[in-house]
């Protein structure tokens, strides 16, 4: 017994040993976990930063862009139109002024969305005094305002402005841009959903933005105070701030406990957002290292209960091997296999039953022994015991038969054989599988084969989801870059021809007949860049509340003057007590229009469109179902599926440009709602939607995906 005792002690003392020097060496690159845990989190600052540095660079981009269309010669509507893209292009501006050399207002716009707002949320005096500055700086240099103050401004709201080159028409000037900048700076939110982390967000006159913590915020006020000198750490990190400096900063557990950070020191990064070089605004995290002391203390006590547990089971299976006889052992060790293997059966049996893939068991006759959860719903009750024949009575012959041979030649030649996007139709005509016989190197006769049934129906729809979002990611890009490199010289050349067109006479010149045609294809341009534009940047749909028959009235006149004219006979069935739609009645309105034109397109004259709407349940949720059915010359089955693709169309060359419909159906699942298609060659269409109607307590807002 002495003699167990003393290799016993001297295990104790190994693994205390172990222990021990575990904890010295986490201790001693505690230092190299703050190091790293404050490299994280400048990359993380890095990350979010340079989105925000990049929309300020394109603030700056469009701001000087607006000087330079205002530094062309052209007249006041011109420029007046070409400032109001602009503005309805980014959803962000909100007004616009620009000014004479004098310091006059020349003109002012408002975009749409802030129309219904009262004239000093639209044009503070910070509008023109910050134009007015900026007539003095350099040209090209971006004066940014502090932030407007007022009941209807939460705090973001701040005017940019640009000095015109003097050799601009009317001697020169400045622009300046109502801008809503939180937008900007949202990607900065993402650096804060982690526990313990703060942000401190400084303009570019040193104001703590809205995003700021609330803490450090009010901390910052009170530095240049008798208390800045409690939170030496906070000061150092705002003066690197206002240098324009980036980095990082740790601060003392006494400093990160005042500005709320816990009881652990902090780790602070920082860096600055610029505007064409200069530092305009700075951001900052504060993170606690509370996480880390945890982590340590918990790896801590995880060894040393390790350590424990492994010397006291050593002891006791020491005690154990002394005390117990070999029958006993024997007995016990064939106990403990027992358990194992029903444990292995179990779990293996669980695992089969909770995979998505199908398995089928088969025994030396080829008969079906056991068939996992997978293939159990979608088999007969009576498929355990049976053929594959049996099994798969809706199944071509053929597909059962290269089943059977799968299974034969992998027991046969004690490999796996497989077949992969096999069209075999087990269960209807669209099926697809990758197909695997596995032979059991020791089964028994209950099952010495598994044949497994992998569908690939989930895959094929991924991949045509994965193929669409392609698609209109690469009409986004195209969107961007048309609206970009070709809106603004079309503008150019269609004032230009307008001009010559003016001054020739009109139409009746020679060449008027030509510059009518210029401006005529410039139009027809511009209007499927509108399109792109539309299929692109598609506004969240601002869901409230809209009865569905006023809308169809609203548009009845234009339907029916359009059906007049195509000669098409046009026939409505919307009842007045309808539930309302959840829906923006704007673009509810586009969608009917567009169906409703397209109808009408595909119908010869004499012919019958219908637009009608009935309540419906769509799965579990009430909706309401909108019908649009012509008898016109319908859809090709092929070509079905490609209806909702960008730039898809069976119209003649040069009479559609193929973005009508993926803009339908993208408003329509912007809304939660379906739409679907059906149709016939030459007996007509019927496009369905079910929009879900409007909740009981009034409006959700749903965003574009």
């Amino acid at each position: 017994m002495h003699r167990l005792l003393a290799p016993l002690v001297l295990l104790l003392v190994s693994l205390a040993s172990v222990a021990g020097g575990a904890v010295w060496f986490i201790q001693r690159d505690r230092q190299a976990l703050v190091e790293q845990f404050a490299r994280d989190r400048q990359a993380q600052l890095d990350e979010a930063a340079s989105g925000v540095a990049r929309s300020l660079e394109d603030l700056g981009d469009n701001l000087r862009f607006a000087s330079e269309l205002l530094a062309q010669p052209g007249s006041a509507a011109d420029h007046h139109n070409e400032l109001r893209a602009l503005l309805e292009s980014v959803g962000q501006y909100r007004a616009i002024a620009v000014l004479g050399p004098d310091g006059d207002e020349r003109l002012f716009l408002v975009d749409h969305k802030s129309r219904h707002l009262s004239r000093e949320a639209v044009h503070p005096a910070a509008l023109v005094e910050t134009a007015r500055q900026a007539l003095t700086a350099p040209a090209g240099y971006v004066i940014p305002s502090h932030p407007i103050e007022g009941p209807a401004s939460s705090g973001w709201m701040r005017v940019f402005a640009t000095r015109l080159d003097a050799d601009a028409p009317g001697g020169g000037g400045a622009v300046a841009i109502l801008v809503d900048t939180e937008p900007l700076f949202a990607p900065l939110r993402m650096v804060t959903v982690e526990e313990n982390t703060r942000l401190l967000l400084l303009g570019a006159h040193g104001t703590p933005a809205p995003m700021s913590d609330p803490t450090l915020a009010s901390w910052y006020r009170r530095l240049e105070g008798p208390d800045g000198a409690r939170v030496p750490g906070l000061r150092a990190l705002v003066e690197r701030m206002r240098a324009g400096g980036s980095g990082t900063l740790r601060l003392h557990e006494a400093v990160a406990s005042r500005l709320g950070l816990g009881s652990a020191d902090a780790v602070a990064t920082f860096r600055p957002l610029r505007m064409r070089g200069e530092a305009s605004w700075s951001v900052a995290t504060l993170s606690s290292t509370s996480a880390l002391r945890s982590h340590e203390r918990t790896l801590v006590l995880r060894l040393s209960l390790a350590a424990l547990l492994v010397a006291v089971f050593l002891v006791a299976f020491g005690t154990y091997v002394v005390l117990a006889n070999r029958r006993a052992v024997a007995l016990r060790e064939s106990l403990r296999h027992a358990a194992r293997f029903a444990h292995l059966h179990e779990k293996t049996q669980k695992i089969l039953d909770h995979i998505p893939t199908g398995i089928l068991a088969l025994n030396h006759e080829g008969r079906i022994s056991a068939v996992n959860q997978a293939l159990r719903a979608r088999l007969s009750a009576t498929a355990v015991g049976s053929t594959l024949p049996e099994a798969f009575p809706a199944a071509p012959a053929a597909a059962v038969q290269r089943l059977e041979a799968m299974v034969l030649a992998a027991r046969d030649q004690g490999a796996v054989r497989s077949l992969h996007g096999e069209p075999l139709s087990l269960f209807n005509e669209k099926d697809q599988f990758n197909v695997h016989a596995v032979p059991l190197e020791h089964g028994d006769g209950e099952a010495s084969t598994l044949l497994v049934l992998e569908d690939l129906s989930n895959v094929r729809m991924l991949e045509d989801q994965l193929l669409r979002a392609e698609k209109l990611a690469t009409v986004g890009v195209l969107a961007a870059g048309v609206a970009h490199e070709i809106g603004t010289p079309l503008g150019i050349i269609r004032g230009h021809a307008e001009y010559m067109l003016l001054k020739v006479g009109g139409v009746e010149h020679p060449q008027g007949r030509g510059l009518t045609a210029i401006v005529t294809q410039i139009d027809r341009v511009s209007r499927i860049i509108r399109q792109l534009l539309d299929l692109s940047r598609l506004q969240p749909a601002r869901a409230g509340v809209v009865p569905l028959a006023p809308v169809v009235r609203g548009l009845q006149e234009l339907l029916d003057v359009e059906a007049e004219r195509r000669r098409v006979h046009f026939e409505l069935d919307v009842p007045e007590r309808l539930p309302s739609l959840a829906a923006d009645a704007d673009q509810l309105q586009q969608v009917l229009l567009n169906l409703a034109l397209n109808a009408c397109d595909a119908c010869s004259a004499g012919g019958h469109v219908r637009l009608s709407a009935s309540a419906c349940m769509a799965g579990d949720t009430p909706a309401v179902e909108i019908r649009l059915q012509d008898d016109g010359r319908g859809i090709a089955p092929e070509h079905l599926h490609q209806v909702f693709d960008p730039f898809f169309t069976t119209k003649k060359r040069g009479q559609g440009t193929g973005l009508g419909l993926s803009v339908v159906a993208q408003i329509v699942r912007n809304h939660g709602g379906q739409v679907g298609v059906e149709s016939e060659p030459g007996r007509g269409t019927v496009f369905t939607l079910r929009w879900p109607v409007a909740a009981a307590s009034g409006w959700e807002e749903r965003h574009a995906v």
